[in-house]
């Protein structure tokens, strides 16, 4: 028997009510899910159509697809099946159905990293456009509450400042569209001087600087160290109690993927967390789910691909 440590949360994540309540004001997106045949992007396929949030758009071999369905006692002839082989063929042909419209969203299904994303940024094949692509996390505390927006903690290993630049446009896109007019956005450091000896904290300072002309309908500030970016309690004691952000950030912009991929799994595994994920940039948007995802964050990251693409239902 493994031993838990007493760090980890026992709290089961569960997808925010109001998350799927915001979602459901529009039409499911037709979701391609590359080499769906696995039982894990089947389920979570499955949850999201009865939910009310997906159309699910199946690629990959029709046999482990068909296969996977009847276990679940999922009738899924109504749907689209667009037969690819192996990861490579099923990344490509996924990526190929949302570039030419037949479906609004792409989704990682059973298949690496990496051979997804390659045919997600294919020049010929994929969803690149001028923009950067960046993953967004929303994070959202157990039993409800204000997400927290966490950029970028899966795709650009060492953003620049120009990649950092993309992402907090977009995180203010995703957090205006769920709601939040002028929403408040910390970058990262470990400080909240700019000292030159903490490469992160004058970045923090420049992108800050920046954002007052680029992105005037945000509050952005930086360098931010953790506690003042969670704590209204660290930021009054450090004489920022009247700073818009200190301690009531809506998102955070890390500066490597290793302390936003650290600070993404602590809110989870430590924190009790919901992980919805989503990569934006493209021209479509990209859910990047992982085999260690749990049901819940599954549903919550389509749910946000419903919010994103915000197709009207039908009358």
């Amino acid at each position: 028997m493994t031993a838990s440590s007493p760090f980890l949360s026992k709290t089961e994540p569960s997808c925010p009510k109001d998350l799927l309540e915001r979602a459901l004001q529009f039409a499911p997106p037709r979701i391609a899910i590359a080499r769906a045949g696995a039982p894990a992007p089947m389920e979570a396929a499955q949850d999201a159509t009865e939910a009310g949030v997906m159309v699910p758009v199946f690629v990959g071999e029709r046999d482990r697809i068909e296969q996977e369905a009847s276990a679940l006692n999922w009738n899924i002839s109504s749907f689209d099946l667009i037969e690819a082989e192996g990861e490579d063929g099923s990344a490509m042909a996924a990526a190929s159905a949302v570039r030419e419209g037949q479906a609004d969203v792409l989704m990682k299904g059973h298949l690496h990293t990496d051979s997804f994303m390659k045919a997600a940024i294919s020049r010929t094949h994929g969803l690149r456009t001028d923009k950067r692509f960046v993953h967004i996390f929303h994070m959202s505390p157990p039993g409800g509450g204000r997400p927290l927006l966490i950029s970028d903690a899966a795709v650009n290993v060492a953003p620049n400042m120009t990649t950092r630049e993309d992402a907090i446009r977009l995180v203010v896109e995703l957090s205006q569209r769920l709601g939040t007019k002028r929403p408040r956005v910390a970058i990262l450091s470990a400080t909240e001087s700019a000292i030159e000896s903490v490469p992160s904290s004058i970045e923090g300072r420049d992108l800050a600087e920046w954002a007052k002309t680029n992105v005037p309908d945000a509050d952005v500030r930086g360098p931010l160290a953790m506690d003042l970016i969670l704590s209204g309690e660290a930021a009054a004691t450090k004489g920022m109690a009247d700073d818009p952000v200190a301690g009531q950030a809506d998102a955070v912009i890390v500066p490597d993927i290793v302390s936003g991929n650290t600070l993404f799994k602590t809110l989870v595994y430590v924190g009790g967390a919901c992980a919805a994920g989503v990569v934006m940039g493209g021209a479509a948007p990209i859910l990047l789910t992982s085999r260690a995802d749990p049901p819940a964050a599954r549903l919550a990251s389509a749910a946000l691909s419903q919010i994103l693409c915000a197709k009207p239902k039908a009358r």
